[in-house]
């Protein structure tokens, strides 16, 4: 079990409860040793998720500013599956794919095929196990500063090892979609980084659930009529699919 999916299976367990969470009993459930359940527990607690406390923690009532990896991978799973779904249909069959960061793309790569010869290129260090682990697949890792909070490569060093590539697609996620303002993440280092790659790709596909259009994050990445494709889910009501698509948005609602 990687990191990412063992803090999901902590917060499941915190939820499906009282918010408590025990160490020893996180160890047993999960076969893994209490100093690793700690270690978890330190990141989970960095990102606003839980509290820790002797010999164990409990969940936060604050929702943060940003939710992390682990507890954005366990929401929506059902949106994300239908719109990971229709983006495959998109892949290329052979070239370069760039896989952005996020809940979403990490959803995609769990369901790349195996037969098709693509080079695929992230920044999205929970992916790159899931994807290495598929045999007909080629997976570069960007560098960069890794950020605790989406386990993904962003500074200048991801920045510009971007901007030096060519690729036939890039699938990118964001924090907030709207007509306005277009699509949005929350700080600088992450739109650059996102901007670069829509730049670098011949083809430009956004995944975004629901839950985020109408929502403007922080920092601007991108204009709705600058992808070639929008995914989103069917829970998107009709007067918001019209204003995207006056915006430019070309949108597929699955």
């Amino acid at each position: 079990m990687y990191p990412v999916e063992r803090q999901a299976a902590i917060i499941a367990t915190a939820q499906s409860g009282d918010g408590e969470i025990s160490v020893t009993a996180l160890s047993e459930a999960l076969n893994v040793t209490p100093e690793t359940i700690r270690r978890d527990l330190a990141v989970l607690e960095r990102q606003g998720v839980l509290n820790r406390k002797h010999g164990g923690a409990r969940l936060t009532r604050d929702l943060p500013f940003e939710v992390g990896l682990a507890q954005r991978d366990l929401s929506e799973g059902a949106e994300k599956r239908r719109i990971s779904l229709r983006i495959l249909q998109e892949l290329p069959p052979d070239g370069v794919v760039l896989l952005d960061s996020g809940s979403l793309t990490l959803a995609l790569a769990r369901l790349f095929p195996e037969d098709r010869d693509l080079i695929v290129v992230t920044n999205n260090l929970a992916a790159v196990p899931i994807l290495a682990a598929k045999k007909g697949l080629t997976v570069m890792a960007l560098p960069g500063r890794v950020r605790a909070m989406t386990q993904g490569a962003v500074d200048e060093w991801t920045r510009s090892r971007i901007s030096s590539l060519n690729v036939d697609l890039v699938v990118l996620g964001a924090n907030g979609l709207s007509a306005e303002e277009g699509a949005t993440t929350t700080i600088p280092e992450e739109s650059e980084v996102k901007r670069a790659m829509l730049l670098s790709a011949r083809r430009r596909i956004l995944g975004v659930t629901s839950s985020k259009i109408g929502q403007v994050s922080f920092s601007h990445v991108a204009a709705c009529d600058e992808f070639d494709l929008i995914v989103t889910d069917s829970r998107l009501d009709t007067q918001q699919q019209a204003r995207l698509r006056a915006a430019g948005a070309p949108l597929v609602v699955v």
